[in-house]
């Protein structure tokens, strides 16, 4: 149990039968006892088999009234005992160390790209790669200008670049997040 919860003593328990036969509602018999919600003790009542209230001025005859059978007690008083048995959790003391993963592929160099394939928007053409280089804020930022390969808009380098193969990327993050 944890700490700062009260259990269901036989105490707790005979009190919360009579306040209960008494017309007490749930709210009111949780703030006397303490430590318990309503719906712990409307949870309890249904447990003990107590017998429900009349509605709006209503009696209950006498013969309404349940008793709680044998059977029924002795199943609360083994949750009672195996409640107040059971061992506290074990603290995680330490984690485990991280997975040894294989050291990533040497990065090649990337190759630099003679100043003459550098095009502006202008000189771009069809044909031509449309890597943006540099930051397109400045008057030094241009484009690739490569040969592009057909149906794509990059060279064979930007292209390598851009259409990575989804296992290798999700590879890449995962050993980046590592460092």
């Amino acid at each position: 149990m944890e700490a700062g919860v009260v259990g269901w003593t036989d105490d707790r328990v005979a009190l919360l039968r009579r306040l209960w036969e008494e017309g007490q509602s749930a709210s009111k018999i949780a703030a006397q006892l303490g430590g318990v919600t309503r719906n712990a003790v409307i949870g309890k009542v249904h447990r003990l088999g107590l017998a429900g209230r009349p509605r709006g001025g209503e009696e209950l005859p006498a013969a309404a009234v349940v008793v709680p059978s044998a059977k029924t007690v002795e199943i609360e008083t083994a949750i009672a005992v195996v409640e107040t048995q059971a061992p506290e959790p074990v603290a995680i003391l330490s984690h485990r160390p991280a997975p040894e993963f294989p050291a990533p592929a040497p990065a090649t160099a990337p190759v630099p790209l003679a100043t003459s394939q550098r095009v502006t928007i202008m000189d771009l053409r069809e044909s031509m790669c449309r890597w943006p280089l540099g930051d397109p804020t400045t008057p030094e930022f241009r484009f690739c200008g490569g040969r592009a390969i057909t149906g794509l808009p990059y060279c064979t380098h930007h292209a390598e670049i851009a259409y990575q193969p989804a296992a290798e990327r999700k590879r890449d993050r995962r050993v980046a997040s590592f460092r």
